[in-house]
């Protein structure tokens, strides 16, 4: 009986792991003692930084899409057909079309989601950009745009920490562009009494707003927003009016977590060392879907799948493994059109933002095109 790794989810960490551990027991899984099967949602694998770019036209939709078959191995077997449940204690994945999926190996990767419709008028009176559609709905409404206050607020919990920032600075370039700057006002907002959750990167920030001019309120948390009156309520009990509000909405995990009783809202209690999930030794979880207190980004599932994949080929070609996570984030940080910053920490070393540079900026863009080679498993 060949020994069966399950992968539940095909973004960044479900597919980089995928490939790695394809490429770690080539030889197993030629000779059909290991397999490896990837149960996702969508025949579509979406880089999703890239909708940052969509916003201000930088990137073409069709540069961040490819077909998830093509990025992948081909000794994986790929289903697309959405996980219903996950059943721990027989080791075996339900999907929507009824079909179980056994496991002697499990690697959730099921990612997160917005949900907006947390916050009562926001998808009504406000764009958004962590969608593919709402990246293109918020590039249109700019493109309209004759000038006002345009309200950048926030949402918890959400990935890409660091979004909030760059689509501020970049809005500020558009407009600057545009001949706008005097007909427009930035407006920032944070939900707790900071500019950024990581304080050396809020430290650095609020200079950075200062030049530009950019207003901003910390310990502001949407309540309701009233499209009609285009106002903003607070949890706090203030209001703020707006022309144009983008939002960054709060997200949550994916259902399946919730339904199969592995973690409220989606989020999987996981060791933040070994990445197991608590209490199951054959479980791995990878991204998002961890509920460690650590940044929801591509490069931290892009991490966890390198160690992921690393402890589970020892244990099956050696026995136990010694490899971990040290909680390694790393984040390009677009500060504008033309310049970015840098940061990168773990559990025991804070971010240190660099000066933004134009080389930054494009070192940020070249991965922009070589994250299929990530995806891949060999960048």
């Amino acid at each position: 009986m060949p020994k069966r790794i399950v992968i539940v989810g095909g973004g960044a960490g479900g597919t980089i792991s995928a490939n790695l551990l394809a490429r770690n027991l080539y030889r197993e899984l030629v000779r059909g003692e290991v397999v490896i099967n990837m149960i996702t949602n969508t025949p579509e694998h979406i880089y999703q930084p890239g909708f940052l770019y969509i916003v201000f036209d930088k990137i073409r939709p069709n540069e961040i899409i490819r077909q998830q078959k093509d990025l992948l191995d081909p000794h994986i077997n790929l289903f697309i057909d959405p996980a219903k449940k996950i059943d721990r204690e027989n080791n075996v994945v339900i999907t929507e079309s009824g079909k179980e999926y056994p496991y002697d190996y499990l690697i959730v990767a099921t990612g997160s989601k917005t949900v907006p419709e947390e916050i009562p008028g926001l998808k009504e009176g406000g764009h958004m950009f962590y969608t593919l559609e709402d990246a293109k709905k918020l590039r249109d409404a700019l493109r309209e745009f004759k000038g006002g206050r345009v309200v950048i607020t926030v949402g918890v919990p959400h990935k890409c920490p660091v979004a909030p920032l760059e689509i501020t600075f970049m809005l500020y370039d558009y407009f600057k562009e545009k001949n706008m700057l005097d007909n427009v006002e930035l407006f920032y907002t944070y939900p707790i009494n900071r500019l950024h959750a990581l304080e050396p990167v809020s430290n650095w920030a609020v200079p950075q707003f200062e030049k530009r001019g950019i207003k901003y309120e910390v310990m502001f948390n949407m309540e309701t927003i009233d499209p009609e009156k285009k106002i903003i309520y607070s949890m706090e009990g203030t209001e703020l009016n707006y022309d144009l509000l983008i939002a960054v909405p709060p997200h949550s995990g994916a259902k399946v977590i919730e339904e199969s009783g592995m973690g409220d809202k989606g989020w999987v209690p996981t060791d933040k060392r070994t990445l197991h999930a608590e209490g199951y030794d054959n479980i791995y979880v990878i991204g998002d879907t961890t509920n460690l207190p650590i940044s929801k980004a591509g490069s931290t599932a892009h991490f966890e799948a390198d160690v992921v994949a690393e402890r589970l080929s020892i244990e099956l070609l050696e026995g136990k493994s010694s490899v971990e996570y040290d909680g390694k984030v790393v984040c390009f940080v677009e500060t504008g059109f033309d310049e970015a910053t840098y940061v990168w920490f773990n559990y025991d070393t804070p971010p240190n933002p660099t000066p933004p540079s134009r080389m930054l900026h494009w070192m940020k863009l070249g991965y922009n095109r070589l994250y299929w080679l990530s995806a891949r498993g060999i960048l």
